[in-house]
Parts: structure tokens; C-alpha cells; sequence
């Protein structure tokens, strides 16, 4: 299950417009679909179709009001990603301390 919803971030976040839209509503906070389309460079069609994807991950979260969908960044769903930069990181310090190890035994 970890593999999944780990896959369906990297994938969603492989994006780059994708990645740029979350990024936006992390450092901007709440914003309607139309705020979003214009510093997209993209149309309000593709802008949506990014969204979805993103709200599909888990990514973001929408909040209907009055003829306006308002689009929130959540944050805690890269927590996964965390989780796995996290086990490569500690998965890579090994191997540099075996080798760091080895080319101080071949020195002596």
C-alpha cells in the first residue's frame, strides 16, 4: 500500500505544471481556479484537469462557494515521500560509510 501511494505522488508530482500548482497554493494559500489560470500560462480547462489530478493524490482539497471552486495545498500527503527520501537517505549513509570504510583499509 506505502508503493502505491508513494507512486501515485511521484507521479502526480513528475509534472511540472502539476508540481508548479501545488507549489503555488503551499506558498500562496487558498485560491480559486481563475487565480490559478492566470500565472499558469495555461488554459482554465488544463488548469482544472491539473487540479484534479492533484486532488486525486490527496494533494490538494476544493471548497465549493457560490459558482467558485477554492483550491488548498495539503501538505501532510508528501508525508509518504518523506518517509522515502528518508529510507534512501539512511540507505545511502551506509553505503558511503562502507566505502568511506574500505578505501581506508586499501590506504593502509
Amino acid at each position: 500500500m506505502q508503493n502505491d501511494v508513494s507512486d501515485v505522488l511521484f507521479r502526480t508530482l513528475a509534472d511540472p505544471t502539476r508540481r508548479a500548482l501545488f507549489e503555488r497554493l503551499c506558498r500562496d494559500g487558498e485560491l480559486t481556479v481563475g487565480a490559478l489560470t492566470e500565472q499558469a500560462g495555461i488554459s482554465q480547462p488544463a488548469v482544472s484537469k491539473h487540479l484534479k489530478n492533484l486532488k486525486e493524490a490527496g494533494l490538494v482539497r476544493d471548497r465549493h462557494e457560490g459558482r467558485q471552486t477554492h483550491f488548498s495545498a495539503q501538505p501532510r500527503a508528501l508525508a509518504p515521500l518523506l518517509d522515502w527520501t528518508a529510507q534512501m537517505n539512511a540507505f545511502w549513509e551506509s553505503r558511503f560509510d562502507s566505502l568511506e570504510d574500505l578505501l581506508k583499509r586499501m590506504d593502509q
